[in-house]
């Protein structure tokens, strides 16, 4: 699975079987907020969404950023993988 940032949509993106799968994002100074992923239901339970969300808080640690989780997927991520819980930012 090729996963890009998009930056011009902010947001994480990869197709699947012809389907846009996508974490969306948006920099709000030295944190990143993530309110939404979507993947289509047909390619749920394939490990897409985790993709997404891990390339996200890959780039996220990359950029000495911290992570917001709005999404409800992606607050459930973090709970799952205690090694992005210092990714957290304080509020």
């Amino acid at each position: 699975m090729h996963i890009v940032n998009n930056r011009a949509a902010s947001r994480f993106e990869t197709t699947v079987d012809g389907l846009l799968c996508v974490a969306d994002y948006r920099r709000d100074g030295d944190r990143l907020v993530l309110p939404h992923t979507l993947v289509p239901a047909a390619l749920r339970g394939r490990g897409v969404a985790a993709a997404l969300v891990q390339t996200a808080l890959d780039w996220a640690r990359a950029e000495d950023l911290k992570v917001v989780p709005v999404c409800s997927y992606v607050a459930s991520y973090m709970r799952r993988h205690p090694q992005t819980q210092s990714l957290l930012a304080d509020d």
